[in-house]
């Protein structure tokens, strides 16, 4: 799904992404001129088990814990001393900005009998406690601070009895968790340089949230972010909506390792394209959707940036939960500019609504009743094929 958006009248913010180049253009332009498209070497054939099994379900959340997480963006908790709640492949977390401002996530668990020591969804504390019986946890490091009643205890050794912790790194202006216990790995060399750069350009670490929405389906994981970035369906889903805006099968696509990125050529490039004009300004005339594996997507608009994260039910292969966000510079918004966000919220949410998920629910449904053979991933479906064929490199060790 390609941003909604209202284009402002005038350009506020351009965003001269360097992938976003005279090569994506050119073959963008030979597949209009030539009918075509980008093509995979084959098609892919995912078993409809992958959608509705527990077992699998159970796989891919064990392959989620094992690379890098985007679970919020900076502002959140922007002050020292600010925290979220949040959970997280069903663990329950609470994030913290430190009073040096680094970042700090910690399990929402007491050490003494399991009870969680922060209900509130945000707010800002210098220690956590737990109602049960009262043990409290310091801010900064999670450290275990006092014990009612320690006397009547073992001797406690509140160096190794503090909250226990999930790294954490702020980069790119998310804030990023890692269960895979690699201390190592940084978050930029998850990433790479293509997506990092990107990312860079963008400057979400200056950025607000504008809009922050969240919907619980019932829809496998997959299925959403499917529907999401793929390329195939606009004129047919959305005749009134996108697919009057973006053309339908014709694409390019950009892999960058367990990344990728999918662009697609607006209506109006195909008209200039047709007359041999030339393009002034690529972003006006292309949509980009870069995926960022496992969960999240990063869509840029003239002067605001759709962040999508979606993630799997741990109890349920047929639900999952849809995080979007508008993330915006606050030194350019201004009246006209959230008139025109909020207009291109309200076009996504009814597209997605009416359309996009209520096809995908009936998908679901039919998984669900018929769950043998396999669903097709055509050559042209590059940015679909790509999830897949990533989790089944993490989880069935295949290769290519």
């Amino acid at each position: 799904m390609y941003a909604y958006f209202e284009q402002p009248t005038t350009t506020t913010r351009s965003p001269s992404v360097s992938v976003l180049n005279e090569e994506v253009a050119a073959r963008l332009t030979g597949h209009l001129r030539n009918d075509t498209t980008d093509l995979a070497p084959s098609d892919l054939h995912v078993p409809i088990s992958h959608f509705v099994s527990e077992e699998r379900a159970a796989a891919e959340r064990g392959a989620l814990k094992r690379v890098p997480l985007i679970v919020a963006h900076g502002s959140e908790i922007a002050a020292p001393g600010a925290f979220i709640t949040r959970e997280v492949l069903g663990i329950p977390l609470i994030i913290v900005r430190r009073s040096d401002e680094s970042v700090a996530a910690y399990v929402n668990m007491c050490r003494h009998r399991g009870g969680r020591v922060e209900y509130e969804a945000c707010g800002s504390k210098r220690v956590f406690m737990c109602q049960y019986h009262g043990w409290s946890y310091g801010r900064d490091n999670g450290e275990l601070r006092h014990v009612p009643y320690e006397e009547f205890f073992d001797p406690i050794d509140h160096k190794t009895n503090g909250l226990h912790t999930v790294k954490a790194e702020e980069a790119y202006g998310f804030i990023w968790l890692d269960f895979s216990h690699d201390e190592n790995r940084t978050v930029a060399e998850y990433l790479g340089p293509q997506v990092g750069s990107q990312l860079d350009e963008f400057a979400l670490d200056r950025c607000e949230t504008f809009l922050d929405r969240s919907f619980t389906l019932d829809i496998n994981w997959k299925i959403v972010l499917d529907g999401a970035i793929d390329v195939l369906h606009p004129k047919f889903l959305h005749p009134t909506g996108v697919g009057k805006l973006i053309e339908t099968n014709t694409s390019a696509w950009e892999s960058y390792g367990r990344h990728g990125q999918s662009f697609s050529p607006r209506r109006k490039m195909t008209k200039l394209v047709k007359e041999n004009e030339q393009l002034d300004g690529l972003w006006k005339y292309i949509g980009s959707n870069m995926f960022i594996y496992p969960n999240s997507m990063v869509i840029a608009a003239p002067d605001h940036v759709e962040f999508w994260t979606v993630w799997p039910d741990v109890n349920n292969p047929s639900r999952s939960t849809t995080h979007i966000r508008f993330l915006v510079r606050p030194e350019i918004l201004d009246e006209a500019m959230t008139a025109r966000l909020n207009k291109s919220w309200s076009i996504l949410e009814q597209a997605a609504k009416e359309e996009d998920w209520p096809m995908e629910q009936t998908i679901q449904e039919n998984s669900k009743a018929w769950p043998d053979g396999y669903y097709r991933y055509g050559r042209n479906e590059q940015s679909c094929q790509h999830l897949h064929r990533q989790l089944a490199r993490d989880i069935d060790g295949v290769t290519g």
